[in-house]
């Protein structure tokens, strides 16, 4: 077969695999992965088939490494008509509550993203000055020993500062881990809570025991 003739066939082959409708539907739910996408083409195009596969594997590695080392750290807020726990800020009629500062990490907790993690705690503490705060755990699968001695010593500086840290929907495997740790010792059962509405409902019982006028 000329060589011509072979290229055309290739050529034909390789142009049906190309299909823009799937391109224009990743960029349409998700613009990183639209990147993947058209990274690989270009490695395929430019540099071969198994290299370029191989150029949008480490692509995608280190977009996970880099996730993994930026939790997300956010503030939380209560909807009470929809009785619901949803990032705050988004919905107007959900609420916050002055003295509290609920707030949520996703992922596991690491030595690598500790300190990132630690870094926006701090910023959110900053910026709502509370008396208590409660880290919802739902999210955390599990926290390494180095993040766990990070923590604890949060807590302790929190503690001098009179402020409590609580902790909220703690999961079965990781509540034995804590219930081993300093941590564990110092937050003892009474400030780790079944769920975030568990914890909400103890420190408006909390405030309004203290708001109450001595009898006296």
């Amino acid at each position: 077969m000329p060589q011509a003739t072979l290229g055309a066939l290739v050529l034909v082959a390789a142009m049906s695999m190309i299909k823009p409708q799937d391109f224009r539907a990743i960029g349409r739910i998700r613009r990183t992965e639209l990147i993947w996408a058209l990274a690989t083409l270009a490695g395929v195009v430019l540099i071969g088939t198994l290299e370029g596969i191989l150029i949008a594997v480490a692509i995608s590695m280190l977009t996970l490494i880099c996730q993994a080392n930026h939790p997300p750290v956010y503030a939380v807020a209560y909807n009470r008509e929809k009785a619901v726990f949803r990032r705050a800020g988004e919905h107007e009629s959900d609420e916050t509550f002055p003295g509290l500062l609920m707030m949520r990490t996703e992922g596991r907790l690491t030595f690598a993203n500790a300190g990132n993690a630690s870094d926006k705690m701090q910023a959110l503490i900053a910026q709502t000055q509370p008396e208590v705060i409660v880290l919802e755990c739902s999210a955390i699968p599990d926290i390494e020993y180095t993040a766990l001695v990070k923590l604890t010593e949060a807590e302790a500086r929190f503690r001098e500062r009179g402020v409590q840290l609580w902790l909220a929907a703690v999961n079965p495997d990781l509540l034995k881990i804590l219930e081993r740790s300093p941590l564990g010792a110092a937050l003892g059962h009474e400030r780790m809570f079944f769920s975030l509405a568990r914890a909400l409902e103890a420190w408006q019982r909390n405030s309004r025991a203290v708001s109450l006028p001595n009898a006296d």
